[in-house]
């Protein structure tokens, strides 16, 4: 699919409202289909300022080139639907692409890339109330724990309030939980070793006044044969995130590996990927999406 560029700037200044109606036209489906699992392609990375794929600093960076790898990776069989910000989901309910999709809007992006608030991790993509009117499926959010930073703090009690507002409306929230800290340089870094991803499970599953809405979005830990142990820390359902993938073949294989291992576990119900598969190492976007899937 060839993106229209002019048409989208077009519709965006002349007809703003035409977003609304695309959304409130859109054919929609459960969240889970009769197979149970879950195929979610992730783009909401640009939005925290995160548009770097491999050695390709600015790999994100081209809207319309971003656009047609969702729409290709959306109308590939066993795709259940997207997870982005508002611009990308505007962009293609637009297009038409979200028709019979799962919408997952992405709820907290104020934790900016390298910025020294990037614990206070505050909400300032879609709200509730947002997911709600447009009528998507689901919120996701992440939650990045450094003891070390009091913005994490915030962060903690901003993720249960919004727990508790997707809550109230019946609406699925995804909680991507990590503990996190900086590395010499000032760069946070993302713990996955067994125990603490262990503690961030914990730690997510219990936030806000109810758990029944609460999915968790979780990644493989460094040593994929600890997920077992670690993934019976809860009982809510889950999906695995891809992260960022090596930039060669054999890194990608790798990385399918560990999910299929990690998708036999009771509490996985499907995966959520972005970067390694609109931006594989050989270019194939069909291609990864339809392994990604094959491991489902």
């Amino acid at each position: 699919m060839t993106v229209d560029i002019s048409e989208l700037v077009r519709l965006r200044s002349r007809h703003p409202e035409a977003i609304a109606e695309a959304a409130a036209r859109r054919p929609r489906r459960p969240l889970l289909n009769s197979s149970g699992r879950l195929m979610i392609v992730a783009a909401d990375h640009p939005a925290r300022g995160a548009l770097g794929v491999g050695g390709r600093s600015m790999a994100m960076a081209n809207r319309a080139d971003l656009l047609e790898r969702l729409c290709l990776a959306l109308s590939r069989p066993g795709v259940d639907g997207v997870l982005a910000t508002a611009d990308i989901l505007d962009d293609l309910l637009l297009l038409g692409a979200l028709d019979g999709k799962v919408v997952l809007g992405s709820m907290n992006r104020g934790g900016l890339q390298g910025a020294s608030f990037e614990l206070d991790d505050r909400f300032t993509g879609h709200r509730p109330e947002d997911i709600e009117r447009l009528g998507f499926d689901a919120g996701k959010l992440l939650l990045r724990i450094d003891y070390d930073d009091p913005g994490s703090l915030t962060t903690l009690e901003s993720t249960a309030r919004a727990v508790d507002a997707m809550a109230a409306r019946k609406l699925p929230v995804f909680v991507e939980p990590f503990i996190s800290r900086r590395d010499e340089q000032g760069r946070l870094r993302n713990d996955l070793s067994a125990e603490a991803v262990t503690k961030s499970i914990a730690i997510a599953s219990g936030l806000g006044g109810s758990s029944a809405y609460t999915w968790l979005k979780v990644p493989v830990t460094d040593n994929p044969d600890d997920m077992a142990e670690v993934m019976a820390t809860s009982t809510l359902p889950a999906v695995l995130l891809g992260g960022e993938v090596g930039g060669s073949a054999e890194e990608q294989a790798g990385a399918y590996e560990k999910w299929r291992g990690a998708l036999q576990l009771p509490t996985v119900c499907g995966l959520v990927v972005g970067r390694s598969l609109l931006y594989p190492a050989d270019g194939d976007v069909a291609a990864a999406v339809d392994t990604a899937v094959g491991l489902l």
